[in-house]
């Protein structure tokens, strides 16, 4: 089986300040982003400084990977790769 690239971005190194609505603004200049969430801890519920960017297609996905990482974003370096997929045995286990 050809390994796909994912549409869906891990981005990292995110202020805490950033909203999920910025982190969607950020990205959309590079396609339709269909999902922008920020992880937060659930005690707090303040942003953990990453997050993920989904994109309707892989190309998307790709444009705004050469363009966003190692970009510094409200004054901090961000970096941003492919997320990684849960395969179905770890994800019920």
């Amino acid at each position: 089986m050809a390994k796909r690239f994912n549409s869906q971005l891990f981005v990292s190194r995110i202020s805490f300040y950033t909203t999920n609505e910025q982190l969607k603004t950020l990205f959309s200049p590079f396609g339709v982003v269909t999902e922008a969430r920020l992880v937060k801890d659930p005690r707090t519920e303040r942003p953990k400084g990453f997050g993920f960017v989904t994109y309707e297609s892989e190309a998307e996905a790709q444009k705004a990977l050469k363009a966003m990482n190692g970009r510094i974003v409200d004054g901090r370096l961000i970096f941003v790769e492919i997320a990684k997929t849960r395969r179905a045995e770890d994800a019920t286990s």
